[in-house]
């Protein structure tokens, strides 16, 4: 997935994102390059710098993980609800 918005997986996305996957059981696993972070924490995921335009990967197991994928893909796809 790439992030789209502006200012990047910053410290408001980051929570968005954790808020998100907090709302699933699947265990989230959040990539950049090479860096695997849990995607329940928000200092992991600002550990990630991933600024506009960088790529991540996202990993869920569990028995929703389907659901918390399509969520997430949804959430990165918007920018985050930020507007440009």
């Amino acid at each position: 997935m790439a992030i789209k918005n502006r200012l990047g997986l910053h410290a408001r996305a980051a929570a968005q994102l954790v808020r998100t996957v907090s709302q699933f059981r699947a265990e989230i696993t959040v990539i950049k390059d090479g860096q695997e972070v849990d995607g329940r924490s928000i200092l992991g995921l600002l550990m990630l710098a991933a600024a506009q335009g960088s790529i991540i990967e996202v990993r869920a197991a569990g028995p929703d993980a389907a659901a918390a994928l399509a969520a997430i893909e949804d959430l990165v796809a918007r920018g985050f609800d930020e507007e440009e």
